[in-house]
């Protein structure tokens, strides 16, 4: 019982995203349990690249904050599948500068990416979900949701947001159903951190700071979000797993 509440088998998985990162580690361990995997991100050639690498996957070509187009993707959807059963909002966008050099117009659009792409796609993947009776909602935050750092503004508000909006649609949705729940990554070893992972000072740094003393790996992140899109975790909503090797309970 406990191994088939992991089976994803049937289902259809849509990731944000998806093109790289965790977007792709998170896309590859849904495929692995079985889901049909819908891959979502801007640029068509890594997507293609990645479904042809997985077991069953679709590149689906996608500007997240495009409402229309997002729109006319979940009538794809519908139409082609029959709807969605997992949503993995994992794309996301990262501008670094001090608060006092941060314009409006900069904030506003990281807010579109980060949090707004979200809150458009969850509300259109729940009418789905909402149909069939159950459905599962998977928000990557960050570990910059409830702690901060200094230079970093629009991020840590972005994804303080996307927490909030997951424990909202928690409250919202569950009689319908939908579980609504999120991953908070911590310092991860992606082809964007490239420079700050071969950088010597912060794996010193990292090893004092984590509890498990190292970068996580990509593929880390797959087991906590194929947990979080199961049946083995039906009774979990509004919930935000930390996978940051134990970062935020460091001392």
């Amino acid at each position: 019982m406990a191994a088939t509440a992991f089976d994803l088998t049937g289902q259809v998985a849509l990731v944000t995203g998806a093109g790289g990162g965790l977007g792709a580690a998170a896309a590859g361990a849904l495929a692995e349990a079985g889901a049909t995997v819908l891959l979502v991100g801007r640029t068509a050639a890594p997507l293609e690249a990645l479904a042809a690498r997985l077991p069953a996957a679709v590149a689906l070509p996608l500007d997240i904050t495009d409402e229309a187009a997002c729109d006319a993707a979940f009538a794809h959807i519908e139409a082609e599948y029959g709807g969605l059963d997992i949503l993995v909002n994992n794309a996301g966008a990262r501008d670094r500068r001090p608060f006092a050099d941060f314009e409006t117009d900069a904030a506003r659009r990281l807010l579109e990416t980060n949090l707004l792409a979200p809150f458009h796609l969850s509300r259109r993947a729940a009418r789905q979900m909402a149909a069939k009776g159950r459905g599962r909602i998977v928000n990557i935050t960050s570990i910059a949701g409830p702690i901060s750092r200094a230079g970093d503004p629009a991020y840590t508000m972005a994804k303080a947001g996307l927490e909030g909006l997951t424990r909202a649609l928690a409250a919202e949705l569950g009689g319908q159903g939908v579980t609504v729940n999120a991953v908070a990554p911590g310092f991860f070893a992606t082809d964007a951190n490239a420079a700050m992972v071969a950088d010597p000072g912060i794996a010193d740094w990292l090893a004092r700071r984590t509890s498990l003393g190292r970068w996580g790996r990509p593929e880390e992140i797959g087991g906590a979000v194929v947990f979080l899109a199961s049946d083995a975790a039906s009774y979990v909503t509004g919930h935000v797993l930390f996978v940051d090797g134990g970062y935020v309970a460091h001392f």
